[in-house]
């Protein structure tokens, strides 16, 4: 347990955070001053270190996360019953604190895929894809024929995994929504995690299997004809229906193994991971602890030549202006703000509000508003330069600190991530998500302590300690050290479970026509 009764953040702070559970009456010490609790307050939540006037900032990480809807008084609970995000100017300042870049790190490696066409994997499936919804059940039946007995000859083989998804038709043929569908498939089936892939497709969906095949270049040059052929298709109107359909792709998935099972792990540099960071059912202490610390891993990684991804840009909004600034450029700000004013808009035309994003399961762990939220959320950034904002499921190709615009829900933001080359992710936690997403390993970081103890069984690392005081920056380093070992073969507890293949799940937005 924790040897702290509270947490505060910044001297700018009027606010401290709840290191336990906290009795009415208890004494507490912040900002040099002894307080008595004016009710109880939970793990994770806010409490006044000082007066704090109705519509006045409220202030946490050293900015302000919203306004008092209410006097608060000394000691007092801070959360959705006296707080409101209201709108404040935050200044963006584009490109105008980019930070120097970080001391290189050289030496760390992971053993990994080399594939053929030099991107490094650090797993191996082969993948039955379905293009359309109306073939989930085929991919699905194909990949349970070959379960871990059968593959028990194929040492080298994660597993055979089937990528369906509700979506591919009914939809504009060209429009946005069909351009992501396509990016995801196509990212899936060109990740370097997957060895061997097949599509599937029903025959008649909007989604036809020649968009997907030219738009994401889904060909590959034969060695001996120089001649360009596309993946494996199975469609289910050609082949006869769902029996013969899914026969046919069994037989073609036998006479793949060998070759998919033909690699080997060789000594591969930390710099060509793609790290995928998110966090899911966050609370009080994510952006204290498991956050920051994942920072740390991103930065070393960005030292070594890699690249880190941050996510979710719902729950950027609120701190968009700490990433601007360490922007690159002023080009690269103007990505990221455009992101955000689509979400705006976007949020607006269903009649949503971006603040109603903490779900909750985040205000019971703490979190009040989306600010409060976002400024933990890109704690997972690190302190490196941001150096490119990329489109939903679009290829990854920049090394360093990027941004991917996906929605917060965890399954379609990390899919997004995936697609776009993620060979790792990492995943915070506080209230205790359990994810996993094929082809790539997910490892779950614990925000908290008991809740780590509790899932232990889903939980990889315990970032809790932090609150008990092991440093941010220890915590980081062992974290980053894990993505070393997890990428080199070392299984997470959600591969352990053999979840993943149900997460996978391609964000859609826009009519169902």
């Amino acid at each position: 347990m924790p040897s702290v009764d509270t947490i505060y953040l910044n001297s700018d702070d009027n606010t401290c955070v709840a290191a336990r559970p906290l009795s009415v009456g208890t004494e507490i010490e912040a900002a040099g001053t002894r307080i008595k609790l004016a009710e109880p307050v939970p793990l994770g939540h806010k409490i006044a270190i000082k007066p704090i006037a109705k519509d006045e900032p409220v202030r946490k990480y050293g900015q302000t996360i919203g306004f008092a809807s209410e006097t608060i008084p000394t000691g007092g609970w801070v959360h959705s019953h006296n707080l409101a995000i209201g709108e404040f100017v935050r200044d963006y300042a584009p490109a105008s604190e980019t930070p120097a870049a970080l001391q290189p790190i050289t030496d760390r490696t992971f053993m990994g895929y080399r594939r053929t066409n030099g991107k490094a994997g650090t797993r191996n499936y082969l993948a039955i894809i379905s293009t359309v919804n109306c073939s989930a059940s085929v991919s699905k039946y194909v990949a349970e024929r070959f379960d871990k007995s059968l593959l028990k000859n194929y040492p080298n083989i994660d597993g055979v995994i089937a990528l369906k998804h509700d979506n591919g038709c009914a939809m504009q043929f060209g429009g946005l929504q069909h351009k992501i569908l396509n990016r995801v498939m196509g990212g899936m089936a060109k990740h370097p995690n997957i060895g061997g892939d097949l599509l599937c497709n029903l025959g008649c969906e909007t989604g036809t299997l020649g968009s997907l095949l030219e738009q994401e270049q889904l060909v590959q040059i034969d060695g001996t004809s120089n001649k360009r052929n596309s993946p494996p298709v199975f469609t289910m109107q050609e082949h006869g229906g769902t029996t013969k359909t899914v026969e046919a792709a069994v037989a073609k998935v036998a006479e793949m193994l060998p070759a998919v099972n033909d690699v080997k792990r060789i000594p591969i540099s930390a710099g060509e991971i793609i790290l995928a960071t998110e966090c899911g059912g966050s609370d009080g202490n994510s952006g204290i602890t498991a956050n920051p610390a994942v920072g740390v891993a991103t930065d070393m990684l960005v030292a070594c030549g890699g690249t880190s991804i941050l996510s979710e840009t719902s729950e950027i909004y609120g701190a968009e202006h700490l990433l601007t600034r360490r922007a690159v450029s002023e080009q690269v700000a103007a990505k990221l703000l455009e992101r955000i004013e689509w979400w705006l808009w976007y949020s607006k035309v269903f009649g949503c509000e971006l603040d109603n994003n903490p779900s909750a399961g985040n205000k019971a762990g703490g979190l009040t508003t989306i600010a409060e939220k976002s400024l933990g959320a890109v704690a997972k950034g690190g302190s490196s330069a941001l150096v490119d904002v990329y489109e939903y499921a679009e290829p990854v190709t920049a090394k360093g600190f990027v941004v991917m615009d996906t929605p917060g829900f965890d399954p379609p933001s990390v899919t997004g991530m995936v697609a776009g080359g993620a060979n790792v992710v990492v995943f915070t936690t506080g209230r205790g998500s359990c994810f996993g997403c094929k082809p790539s390993p997910s490892i779950k970081i614990a925000t908290n302590t008991p809740m780590y103890e509790k899932m232990i069984d889903d939980m990889d690392i315990n970032a809790g300690e932090v609150i008990s005081g092991k440093p941010v920056e220890e915590v980081g380093r062992e974290i980053f050290d894990e993505i070393l070992a997890v990428a080199s073969g070392k299984q997470t507890k959600s591969e352990q479970h053999g979840i993943g293949e149900e997460e996978f799940c391609p964000w859609i937005l826009g009519p169902v026509l």
